[in-house]
């Protein structure tokens, strides 16, 4: 019997966010396949389709053709809580399933990545200018810009919707012509015109 792979887990606080974190011997981090769904409101089986999509292929390049989530053993911490054995994915596969459902109109992806990729430019530029922020206060900054999003995504989300209704409604109207004879796009011929 060959010895497993074992994890130790850590909470990660990613804005109001916590998902449990997983370390490997060699230093490597990885995600549950299920928390990195359920972190943007998906089940599991969406993170496990992206995978095996032509789309992963894309954004992650070839090495990633049909990749299968390892199975990692979790060491027991002695809280009993949490299951012992986890589908693990490395943070770079977590971070290209979140851009695609965000790409795709996932609201809670989309603000989820727009305010990592805001907190790490403004580390960056925090090094760069000297300024020292704890991590309390750059949880607290993404927590704010996440809820931020989210809401306004929300707003833009029923603003859209008036355009869909009256998108439907025009399709509804379009169909009705056709049904009678009618092509809406037909340049009228002479014949036809009233006088």
């Amino acid at each position: 019997m060959t010895d497993s792979i074992k994890a130790t887990r850590a909470i990660v606080q990613i804005g109001a966010l916590a998902v449990d974190g997983f370390m490997l011997p060699d230093g490597d981090y990885r995600m549950s396949q299920a928390q990195a769904a359920g972190a943007i409101d998906e089940p599991p089986v969406y993170a496990l389709r992206f995978l095996a999509s032509n789309d992963s292929k894309a954004i992650l390049g070839k090495g990633y053709t049909d990749y299968t989530p390892e199975s990692v053993e979790v060491q027991n911490d002695g809280s009993g809580r949490g299951q012992t054995r986890i589908n693990a994915l490395p943070l770079e596969l977590v971070a290209a399933y979140w851009l695609y459902r965000s790409h795709k109109g996932n609201k809670k992806a989309f603000a989820l990545c727009w305010a990592i990729l805001t907190e790490s430019l403004e580390r960056r530029f925090d090094n760069a200018f000297g300024v020292t922020r704890t991590e309390q206060e750059r949880e607290d900054l993404l927590s704010g810009r996440v809820s931020q999003l989210q809401s306004d995504l929300e707003r833009l989300g029923e603003a859209y919707a008036l355009d869909d209704v009256a998108r439907q409604e025009r399709d509804r109207y379009y169909a009705q012509l056709l049904q009678h004879g009618i092509t809406p796009d037909a340049v009228p011929q002479p014949d036809t015109l009233i006088e």
